[in-house]
């Protein structure tokens, strides 16, 4: 059975996930105190655990949503749901949503899996909630009957950097709806909780493209994986030996649900728009194209065979010959589509909010960006298999993600100053390649480096980028641990029952 059309796997013991050794003995401590605070907050001890990875995009960025493959990889760091079940009787019937970390408060929710998320009031407890929804409202589109809602008491624990772009958003919503699913007696196939999970997130208002949850649910211990879309699959990769992925984090936040109206889901908006105009351009009329052109790759198919005729198959040549570099206006784009942009965005309120905030629209610039990165994905994943050295695939790897960042930086606008700094150093410290990974805005840097100069790479950032924040108080010289560290492939989402 392909490995998506499995179930989530169930385990007694900690070491199918964590492996053995020091991260073992970790887990264990992590786990011991979860339980602790359990009994500490709910006076009962949980029934059982959930655990979903972070996770790095190694190639691939801004894309999903568009409807082309990624290539990332899951990391040793994740969030862990620890859930107990109500009787059906008790009252009252609501969530109680705790935290390890005193840093979040205890969230009280009614159990009503139809209640309305406030999103004016931004919440932790909201991603678990999320999950609550997203679980029911699946569970109803098969018929499946899981029961009246009842009470629920939780414990979150994670150990991915929030903001840091390694998505500590779908490690928890992944976590919670797996917590949920276990505790209600029931096991879906993974790629149905990546669908799943994907369309939870939307509930918290990013219109989030699925990468996140499908690499946290189906990874595999010592894979990175390329991820196709509808419909959901992974298939491995494995990355040539004597690589490494270092993982540093640049300390500007990345909060994505809170600037969603002029980042993220402007850049959704941006490419929805730009694949409208190109189809209008390409000859199909407005009205089909306002109405059925929702991604960049719904008109490729077009771009392709225009390039045809040019004696090529780059989507790109249609692009520059039918965009121009300059910014269009909202004016400039409705006498091409011969309709409002409120009409065409009408039923998308997260949409609405990007049009009311943006001042011009970068098409060009966004549709280089997507078909561009599209090809350097599977360019990535020839290179693995190809009959190329180690040597040489980890060189032209690195040349990849080099590309790749040069296309989010200028292209796509979704770096910052900390990224561009930081993906500097790594390169002039001797990083094969290094980029942007994650939404960007902020977050952090991914770094292809060779095995056996890992632990004076990760010195050398520490002189040369963590030192002076650690002077000004910015980190805490005993966590930059959580800031930098390397990862091979991680395994994925798992249920635990001691």
């Amino acid at each position: 059975m392909a490995h998506e059309e499995l179930p989530i796997p169930i385990y007694s013991t900690l070491d199918p996930v964590y492996g053995e050794g020091s991260s073992l003995e970790e887990a264990q401590l992590r786990f011991d105190r979860l339980k602790s605070r359990f009994l500490e907050l709910f006076g009962h001890e949980p029934d059982l655990y959930a655990r979903s990875p972070g996770r790095v995009n190694l190639i691939g960025e801004h894309i999903d949503y568009e409807g082309y493959s990624v290539l990332p990889m899951a990391i040793r760091q994740d969030t862990i749901v620890a859930i107990r079940k109500h009787g059906e009787g008790d009252s009252p019937k609501v969530l109680r949503i705790g935290n390890v970390s005193e840093k979040y408060s205890l969230c009280t929710y009614p159990a009503d899996p139809d209640q309305e998320i406030d999103l004016k009031n931004h919440k932790w407890g909201h991603y678990f909630i999320c999950g609550y929804k997203g679980l029911y409202e699946f569970a109803r589109s098969k018929g499946i009957d899981i029961g009246a809602p009842v009470a629920l008491d939780v414990v979150v624990e994670g150990t991915v950097p929030t903001g840091s772009g390694l998505s500590s958003s779908a490690a928890l919503v992944c976590s919670a709806t797996i917590a949920i699913m276990a505790i209600l007696d029931k096991n879906f196939a993974k790629k149905e909780i990546a669908q799943l999970t994907c369309e939870c997130e939307r509930h918290i208002g990013t219109q989030s493209g699925g990468m996140d949850q499908a690499i946290s649910i189906m990874a595999k211990s010592g894979f990175a994986e390329l991820i196709d879309f509808n419909p959901i699959r992974a298939t491995d990769v494995q990355l040539p030996a004597g690589g490494t992925f270092v993982i540093a984090h640049s300390l500007a936040e990345s909060q994505k649900a809170v600037t969603a109206a002029t980042n993220y889901n402007n850049r959704v908006v941006e490419c929805r728009l730009a694949a409208i105009v190109l189809a209008i351009k390409l000859g199909m009329k407005s009205t089909e194209a306002v109405s059925t052109v929702k991604t960049l790759s719904d008109v490729e198919g077009l771009c392709v065979s225009f390039a045809g005729k040019h004696g090529s198959s780059d989507p790109v040549l249609a692009v520059k010959e039918f965009l121009h570099e300059e910014p269009y206006t909202a004016e400039d784009i409705e006498k091409i589509t011969e309709e409002s942009l409120v009409s065409i965005f009408a039923n998308s309120p997260t949409s609405l909010d990007v049009l009311r905030a943006a001042k011009h629209f970068k098409l060009f610039q966004r549709a280089l960006h997507v078909y561009s990165e599209a090809r350097r994905v599977y360019a990535f994943r020839d290179t693995v298999i190809s009959k190329l050295s180690d040597e040489d695939k980890l060189k032209k790897l690195g040349d990849l993600m080099n590309e790749s960042h040069y296309s989010c930086s200028v292209l796509y606008e979704c770096s910052c100053p900390e990224l561009e700094e930081l993906v500097k150093i790594c390169r002039d410290n001797g990083a094969l390649g290094a980029r942007l990974t994650g939404a960007g805005w902020g977050g952090c840097v991914v770094a292809l480096v060779k095995e056996s100069i890992v632990p004076q790479f990760i010195l050398n950032l520490k002189e040369s980028f963590y030192q002076s924040r650690i002077e000004k108080g910015i980190i805490s010289k005993n966590d930059l641990g959580l800031y930098v560290f390397a990862s091979k492939p991680s395994s994925g989402a798992a249920i635990l029952k001691f």
